[in-house]
């Protein structure tokens, strides 16, 4: 099983692999952020998106799994959406920390204690590997 992995790797074929990866990857980020933007109070109605789009996430990756047209047609939509607002998310995290008072001259207390700045990449990491699961071959 090992050397058969390895050999679809070397050989570009791991659009199944990178389906499921990404299925897998979105739940348990979405709880994670759920908890974070709870302490944030959900202040931002943006600060639902990633929740909200990790569901469709999921599905797609999982279709893209048991289907190499989801996985060229909707598992890239969806990811593309999920790393976008990833992105996003580092711009508004950013302007979050520049917001409070002291900004980024008080760059100890409000990197610490506002939002994680690159944190949101995390969506965009996921998405990406959704986007390179369309791109690749699917596995013998």
């Amino acid at each position: 099983m090992i050397a058969r992995l390895f050999e679809n790797i070397r050989k570009g074929r791991l659009q199944r692999t990178l389906a499921l990866s990404t299925a897998a990857s979105a739940p348990p980020l979405a709880f994670e952020i759920y908890l974070e933007h709870y302490k944030g109070s959900f202040g931002d109605k943006w600060m639902w998106t990633p929740i909200v789009l990790a569901p469709p996430l999921t599905i797609a990756g999982i279709a893209g799994f048991y289907s190499e047209r989801a996985a060229k047609t909707w598992l890239p939509a969806v990811s593309a959406l999920f790393a976008l607002d990833g992105a996003i998310g580092v711009l508004t995290h950013f302007r979050g920390v520049q917001k409070r008072p002291g900004g980024f001259r008080e760059a100890t207390y409000n990197l610490v204690m506002g939002p994680p700045l690159l944190a949101p990449g995390s969506l965009c990491l996921v998405g990406g590997m959704g986007i390179v699961a369309a791109l690749m071959r699917r596995e013998k």
